[in-house]
């Protein structure tokens, strides 16, 4: 079993110690960058319709981890609120509340949620093993999915109504399924192996370091 302190210590606080002092302006430092790194993430997509596919869950599930619960969901709020402002940082240099409104609203609002579950599960060792890194990480997706999905299969039931046949299903469900998570899964299950294997290894050079 990790202690205490080592449970709730992250990436982000081991490779960046602080005094109390300096808290609040790392967190606002790591938090500017991680949005950053989100929505230059966004831009790497294959575009397809209504949900294209980017590299911007890696982002987020990383961020979220390496950041801690708390600020890992404050970094994913401040994303949001960035594009709701009209930045262009969702994808395809998009932003404005008409996006967050639009099919893909579900998702972003998941990765608020996504940020938190994995950022509380590293917190307590889980970013340090293999299986741990890819259980949190498909336990991130999830987090992402169900509310991506509910927004979407609304989207199909009221707006995109007239959609529903170019995805093969027969309702809005059936079309939120069909266009918000089959085209994705292989993707994300190299995302989650790619960050099983990376975050282990960071936190064994992060422990190095400190001796």
């Amino acid at each position: 079993m990790f202690s205490q302190s080592i449970t709730r210590a992250t990436l982000a606080t081991t490779l960046w110690p602080t005094d109390a002092a300096q808290t609040w302006l790392r967190g606002s430092i790591l938090a500017v960058c991680g949005s950053l790194l989100v929505a230059l993430s966004a831009q790497v997509q294959v575009p397809l319709w209504p949900v294209p596919v980017t590299g911007q869950t890696f982002a987020v599930l990383v961020v979220g981890m390496a950041f801690g619960w708390r600020l890992g969901a404050a970094t994913l709020l401040l994303y949001a609120m960035e594009g709701a402002l009209g930045l262009p940082v969702f994808a395809q240099f998009s932003g404005g509340p008409a996006v967050l409104a639009g099919p893909t609203g579900g998702f972003i609002a998941g990765f608020v949620l996504a940020a938190a579950l994995v950022g509380y599960l590293a917190e307590r060792g889980w970013d340090r093993s293999v299986p741990l890194t890819a259980l949190a990480m498909l336990a991130g997706n999830l987090a992402i999915y169900l509310p991506g999905l509910a927004w979407l299969a609304l989207f199909y039931a009221g707006p995109g109504q007239a959609y529903i046949a170019d995805t093969g299903a027969s309702g809005p469900l059936g079309a939120a399924f069909a266009a918000g998570f089959l085209p994705f899964v292989f993707g994300d299950l190299l995302k989650v192996m790619l960050a099983a294997a990376i975050l282990p290894l960071v936190w064994r050079a992060a422990m190095r370091r400190r001796r």
